[in-house]
Formats: structure tokens, C-alpha cells, sequence
């Protein structure tokens, strides 16, 4: 037998060689991914066979459970529990039936966030009825479009949207009053054969006559709803869902085109809300979200994945600095969701005292710009980043739960056996820099894809069943050219197919996964691409940016696109001016900007031209737009008539773009 005193060494010795091949291989890190990956999964596969994948059944389980009194929804200084909303949307469900919503019917949904979105949304489960999610900032033709797709003969609207549903906006797209009055408005109208399905196509007649049900809610109609008898429906009105049903629809950004409806399947619905709510142990959580209801980051992986665990949400009407933090410190929030941009747009309010006096000690989200992370982190006193890329159409994802240094910036990161599991099911493939639209590169002989090396940037693929394709991917709701676009054929194998994610990536032997660009978002300038995000990340880190969205713009006389960043600039790196609301860099700013982003980047990736602006456009989701941006172009007049201002790159500094010099670059007279 060993002493004691000897046997301490040899056992500190080796529990230090596990500690090493555990952070080397990411042993205790993949267990987590994993467990939560099988509790999704087997969790899934039992409720299809018990025909409960209606998340409706999760919110009556909690509510009949011993945590039935905690609260699951605060909103506004409100609280409701499990049990008060179980009660709350059986009422919903009584007055959906009443108004005609049938088993399977599609209901649209036009709401900012509020408790009501969620009781009518629920109601709709619970007599077997599908929401569509409406992004509450669409109007005129994007909102027709988007209403029109969804099949809804009935859409929901409360009083914040009711005047995008004017009478006279509704004549100018083609609908004709049948009832117009003060809480609901009915209309007819003939659909383009095009617009739906092609099973709801094949039952009527040509011309398809619809007529359109609007229903706008004010608090009488919310108080009348809540005196109706909470009438549970047996479960044969919500029988018969299987895995790849639709559990609702939800849109697409329609950052470069009208928004498409996605269909967000019951499968993934709960395997998504299993993995979150296992991922975050958020049991004994407060999830803090200001992002929209109708993205399903704040609806499936924040409600749903809360409400799997039994836990708490609070929800903000709308993202404001304002009332952010005051409602993160009195809901004791201690997980924060974020989308895009939110993290830089707090980071760029002024220091307060106040910045770390908050219960927060995780963030949850997807689109956390790596000049952002550490900063974010270190500001606001938050010890964790759970960082996830997925897209509402995709048939998968990636996580990375980030404490440290190591993965800051990463959209995933992976240890040794997730990392075997994601190599079946995920490719990084070389793209044809000359393809427009972008295509992958192909062995010539076998027709296959080139798949891309260690660090090398190409689009990632998700693999799908060539047999099956919606099991796993059911595209989008009536079109069929586009969910067709999205599926790649004979990329490892012939006959085989994968997902396309429109994204460029790369990834590292030590497992991390990092975003690149949008497909379409990096540009050919002299013969090099350019990574639109990378290039952004190099102008934000200067420290007079607040915020920079980077695109190619098109010039006269010149071969592919050159670069443009839009920025908007601190304050005190600005001066006055009198012909615009934009505040104008200072000679010095100029100067340095101009030092810094030839010191960070190569000459081709520099940006030629710097459109300063007051404010970023973004969706909904605080995701950057760059199609007006490119409109645009580098026209002055047109820039201008934003209230924006134009420079460019020269004499090693940028100054203003001018009428004259468009000239010039149009005549000839100027080669970048």
C-alpha cells in the first residue's frame, strides 16, 4: 500500500493530467451538449408517439404540477402563473372557436410583444390551430405579402397596428370592404394562384376568392375574452401531429426580398426548447428578452424553452435603452437574450455606475459581433456567453457556451466527440469566387463538391435525407422554388443532400466555428474577396465607431464591387454641421480612420467609401440591412437626400465625396 504522503503527488499529478486532456478534447464540455442533444431527442421521439408534441401539453403538465404557483410570464410589472396562464389560454382558445378557427387552420398574428401574444398563441394550440407570427414592423406591400401567404382567413391585431390596416391601404392592395367597423374589418379579395399552396390551389376554383377576417384588440375585447369559460378541447382536436408537422409559420427577415414563410415543425419546436432549457439549466431562472415574439429566438428558444423547465420570462415590449436595464433589475432577470446588434447598442450608452448592479450572469442569443464580446462581458459583469447560430428554416444548429477567452467570437465551439457526431452531419465546401449567384466549386471528373481545409472560408452545408428531405427540412409554406434553392445535391456522394445555409464559414483544429460572411455579402475587389463582416469588425474596433455595416458598391468603369462601410460615429469624435442631421467626422477622426483600417486590413479590403449616418438600419431583430445602403450607391445626391454624408479614400485620408468626383469616376478621368 502507498503512503499517504506519497500517494497525494502521484494523485495531484494525475488528476492535473485530466484537467489538461479535458480542456485539450473538451470532455465535460461536450457531456453537456450532448446529454441536452439526447433529452431533446428522446424527449421528441416519446411525445410523437403519445401524440403530445403540442407544446399545449407542456404548459398544462406545469400547470398541474407542483410548481403551478411560480410565475412564468412577467410583463410590464405583471406576473401570471403557470396556472393563472394555463386558465388564461383555455378563455383564448373558447373565443378562437367561437370566432370559427378550425383543427389545423392557420390564425396570423400581428402583435408587438405583450402578454396577450402569448395567450393567443397558446390558445391557438390548445384547439389544434397554427399561429403565424407577423413582424409587427411590416407594412403596406411586405405586410399584404406576408398575410397573403399565410392562408389566414383571420388575423389578430392589436391597437399598435391596427393603422397599418387602413381602410385605404387595404383598397390600394386589392381588397374590397365587406365590413369595415371600429374592433374588426372584413374584406374579400381574389388571390394570386401563385400565392398559396398548391393543395390549397388544387381545392378551389381559379380565380381563388378569399375573404380576410381582420380582429383588432382594445381592452374591452381582452376583458370580454377573460369572462368566457376556460373550455379544455379533448385531445382528438389536437391529435394527429407528427414530428415534421407544422407547429406554426414564421418569416424570414426579408432582408433581400418579401418575407417567406417558414414552417417551424413540432419536432424542432421541442427539441429546440429541450436542448436551451437543458443547455442553461434554466429551472431556477429568470430569462430576460426585448426581442420580438414573432422571431422564433425570443418565442421557441426563449418561451417554449422556459417553459419546458418551468421557469420564469419576463418580456420587454420593445428593445429600449430606457427601459432595459429598469426591467431587467426589477424582474431579478438572470439570463439575458440578445439578437444581433442589442449587445453593441448597450455597450454604446454611456458608463454607469449602475452597469453591473443586475442579477445577470449568462447571455443567451445569436449574432454577438466579436469587437463586442469581451467588452460586453466585461462592462456588465457577465460570467457567460451562450452563443448559437441557426436559422428559423435550418434543420439544425451550433452552440458555444463561452467563460473565457478561448472561444470569444465563435459561433461554436466543439470538443472531440461532438465534434465526430457534427462531422456526418455538417460540410464547409469551396465556393466559385466567378459563380453569380454563388455556386460550390466540383471536381470536374466526380461532379462533387471540394470540401474546404482547416481556417479555410466556404459555405456550410447541413446534411438531409436525399429520400425524405422533410423529415428534417420542411422549407417554406407555398413555395417550392425556394425551399428547392435551399437543398444542394451530389456534395460528398452522389445522389446525396444538404441544406444550404447561404453562409460562409470556417473552422479550427481546436474546434471552434466562426462566421465569415452572408453569401452575396462578400464581394470580388481586385480579384480578392472580401468579407464583409471581417472588414466590418476592423472598422468597428476604431475608437471613434459606435457601429459599421460594411457593402459592396458598384463603380463606373470598374470590374466587381468596391467596398463601403456605414458608420456611425461617437459623439465626441464628431463636429457640427449645418447641412445635415448626421454629425460630420473631425479632419483628426478622418486621419485616424483612414491610418487604422490600412494598418488592420489589406489594400484591397479597405473601404473606399465611408457613408457617415445617424443611425443603422436594421430589421427587426437588430440585424444590419445593406440593400438600401447598396441602392444607394456611391451617388452624393442620393446619400444625401437621407441626411446622410459620403467620403472617400484619398490622398491617404477620406474626404468628402462630391458630384464632380462621381463625374470624374463616370468620364474615366479617376482608377482606383
Amino acid at each position: 500500500m502507498t503512503p499517504l504522503p506519497y500517494a497525494l503527488p502521484a494523485a495531484a499529478a494525475a488528476a492535473a493530467g485530466l484537467a489538461y486532456l479535458d480542456g485539450r478534447y473538451g470532455f465535460t464540455y461536450d457531456w453537456l451538449a450532448l446529454s441536452s442533444l439526447v433529452k431533446g431527442t428522446v424527449g421528441g421521439t416519446r411525445n410523437e408517439r403519445r401524440d403530445t408534441l403540442n407544446l399545449f401539453y407542456e404548459l398544462e403538465s406545469v400547470a398541474q404540477s407542483s410548481r403551478s404557483n411560480h410565475t412564468w410570464i412577467i410583463f410590464q410589472g405583471k406576473t401570471w402563473t403557470y396556472a393563472q396562464a394555463y386558465d388564461i389560454v383555455l378563455r383564448h382558445g373558447t373565443w378562437l372557436k367561437r370566432k370559427g378557427v378550425q383543427k389545423d387552420e392557420i390564425v396570423a398574428i400581428d402583435f408587438v410583444n405583450s402578454e396577450t401574444f402569448v395567450w393567443l398563441w397558446f390558445g391557438l394550440w390548445s384547439i389544434g390551430a397554427k399561429p403565424a407570427f407577423v413582424n409587427y414592423n411590416l407594412t403596406g406591400k411586405s405586410l399584404v405579402h406576408t398575410v397573403k401567404t399565410s392562408t389566414a382567413r383571420l388575423v389578430l391585431v392589436d391597437q399598435e397596428g391596427r393603422d397599418k390596416f387602413s381602410e385605404a391601404m387595404m383598397k390600394e392592395h386589392g381588397f374590397v370592404p365587406a365590413e369595415v367597423g371600429a374592433d374588426q374589418a372584413k374584406y374579400e379579395f381574389e388571390m394570386d394562384q401563385s400565392e398559396v399552396p398548391r393543395a390549397v390551389r388544387n381545392q378551389a376554383k381559379t380565380p381563388l376568392q378569399r375573404q380576410l377576417n381582420i380582429v383588432f384588440f382594445d381592452d374591452a375585447l381582452a376583458a370580454n375574452i377573460l369572462t368566457l369559460p376556460p373550455t379544455r378541447l379533448p385531445d382528438s382536436s389536437r391529435a394527429g401531429q407528427k414530428r415534421n408537422s407544422m407547429a406554426m409559420l414564421i418569416y424570414t427577415s426579408g432582408t433581400t426580398g418579401l418575407p417567406k414563410p417558414a414552417i417551424f415543425a413540432w419536432g424542432k419546436c421541442n427539441a429546440s426548447a429541450r436542448f436551451i432549457s437543458s443547455w442553461l439549466s434554466l429551472k431556477n431562472e429568470v430569462m430576460y428578452t426585448s426581442m420580438p415574439l414573432y422571431h422564433s429566438s425570443a418565442s421557441v428558444l426563449g418561451v417554449c424553452a422556459v417553459l419546458r423547465a418551468g421557469a420564469t420570462i419576463c418580456l420587454s415590449k420593445k428593445f429600449s435603452h430606457k427601459t432595459f436595464w429598469p426591467e431587467v433589475r426589477s424582474s431579478n432577470a438572470t439570463i439575458l437574450h440578445y439578437v444581433g446588434e442589442t449587445c453593441r447598442y448597450l455597450l454604446s450608452a454611456p458608463p454607469s455606475a449602475m452597469d453591473k448592479q443586475h442579477k445577470i450572469h449568462a447571455a443567451l442569443g445569436n449574432g454577438l459581433r466579436p469587437d463586442v464580446w469581451e467588452p460586453f462581458k466585461e462592462r456588465f459583469g457577465i460570467q457567460t456567453i451562450h452563443e448559437f447560430y441557426a436559422a428559423t428554416e435550418a434543420p439544425g444548429g451550433l452552440f458555444n457556451r463561452s467563460a473565457n477567452a478561448f472561444s470569444a467570437g465563435a459561433i461554436a465551439r466543439n470538443g472531440v466527440f461532438v465534434d465526430l457526431l457534427m462531422s456526418s452531419k455538417l460540410s464547409i465546401v469551396r465556393m466559385d469566387p466567378a459563380s453569380d449567384p454563388p455556386e460550390p466549386l466540383r471536381d470536374p471528373k466526380t461532379g462533387l463538391c471540394e470540401l474546404c481545409a482547416w481556417n479555410e472560408p466556404g459555405e456550410l452545408l447541413s446534411k438531409l435525407d436525399p429520400s425524405n428531405i422533410k423529415e428534417t427540412f420542411q422549407g417554406y409554406f407555398g413555395n417550392e422554388k425556394a425551399s428547392n434553392s435551399k437543398i444542394m445535391r451530389n456534395v460528398k456522394k452522389t445522389g446525396d443532400a444538404y441544406f444550404r445555409s447561404g453562409d460562409l464559414m470556417r473552422r479550427d483544429k481546436e474546434g471552434r466555428w466562426w462566421f465569415v460572411d452572408r453569401i452575396g455579402d462578400t464581394f470580388r475587389w481586385k480579384a480578392e474577396n472580401v468579407s464583409t463582416a471581417e472588414v466590418g469588425d476592423a472598422v468597428g474596433r476604431h475608437a471613434a465607431v459606435d457601429e459599421a455595416n460594411v457593402y459592396g458598391v458598384q463603380v463606373p468603369g470598374h470590374d466587381g464591387r468596391a467596398g463601403c462601410a456605414a458608420v456611425v460615429l461617437k459623439d465626441s469624435f464628431t463636429s457640427a454641421t449645418s447641412d445635415s442631421q448626421t454629425r460630420l467626422p473631425t479632419e483628426q477622426t478622418l486621419r485616424s480612420l483612414a491610418d487604422h483600417v490600412k494598418k488592420e486590413l489589406p489594400a484591397f479590403a479597405v473601404p473606399i467609401w465611408i457613408r457617415f449616418t445617424r443611425e443603422m438600419q436594421t430589421t427587426g431583430t437588430n440585424k444590419q440591412q445593406k440593400h438600401l445602403l447598396q441602392k444607394d450607391g456611391i451617388d452624393p445626391a442620393a446619400v444625401e437626400a437621407s441626411g446622410d454624408i459620403l467620403y472617400w479614400f484619398n490622398g491617404g485620408t477620406y474626404m468628402r465625396f462630391t458630384k464632380r468626383d462621381l463625374e470624374r469616376l463616370q468620364g474615366g478621368g479617376i482608377k482606383l
